[in-house]
């Protein structure tokens, strides 16, 4: 994926199925100078991690 998909991701009013290691995920925010993305498992509020948005899918 690339940074501007993942923008229109986060602020889309829609629900759309992200995954990360086929592992379906949310995006919480965008960083833009990193090119990473803060990223939370569906089914975990708590565990946070910082990935590269290239290697985000669409489901």
């Amino acid at each position: 994926m690339d940074y501007n998909r993942a923008q229109e991701i986060v602020d889309s009013p829609s629900q759309i199925d992200v995954s990360y290691n086929g592992v379906a995920i949310w995006i919480d925010k965008i960083h833009e100078d990193r090119k990473t993305a803060t990223i939370h498992l569906r089914h975990s509020l708590e565990e946070r991690s910082e990935v590269s948005i290239s290697e985000l899918k669409v489901q």
